[in-house]
């Protein structure tokens, strides 16, 4: 399975903001550390706000916090929630695609089993598990 660049730099942030579970941490920190634009970092933030996973305040000394602590926030949980509307193959799409062989495929069982599997393993292990080391200070 192949996660996306967006899952991949969600997955990222929640790894630094982990190493620091109290500190908040700026968009414009955040996207300069892994290269990557405000604007795109800003929609994955949204995502992770809206599932209840950050929690982002305006003005000075605001930023994003983890809205629970790195313990308590299974890896799976996070992927379930960036991938969420990502199918794998076109067959899962919300209309279903446009396959040619819909109906005789024995193929989509297995990849949904499969998925499925994938995610449940990484419900195994939590945030905490994988928090990078504090940033070093500049």
């Amino acid at each position: 399975m192949r996660l996306t660049s967006f899952t991949d730099y969600g997955l990222r942030m929640l790894m630094r903001m982990a190493s620091e579970p109290e500190r908040a941490c700026s968009s414009a920190e955040l996207a300069d550390e892994f290269g990557l634009s405000r604007n795109h970092l800003a929609k994955i933030m949204q995502r992770l706000s809206r599932g209840g996973l950050i929690v982002t305040r305006r003005g000075g000394g605001g930023g994003a916090v983890l809205a629970k602590p790195p313990g308590e926030i299974r890896l799976g949980a996070i992927v379930r929630l960036l991938e969420e509307d990502q199918p794998l193959v076109e067959c899962f799409a919300a209309d279903g695609g446009a396959c040619s062989i819909d109906g005789q495929c024995r193929l989509k069982a297995r990849l949904r089993s499969a998925q499925a599997a994938f995610v449940t393993d990484l419900d195994r292990s939590t945030l905490a598990d994988i928090a990078l080391r504090p940033a070093p200070a500049a």
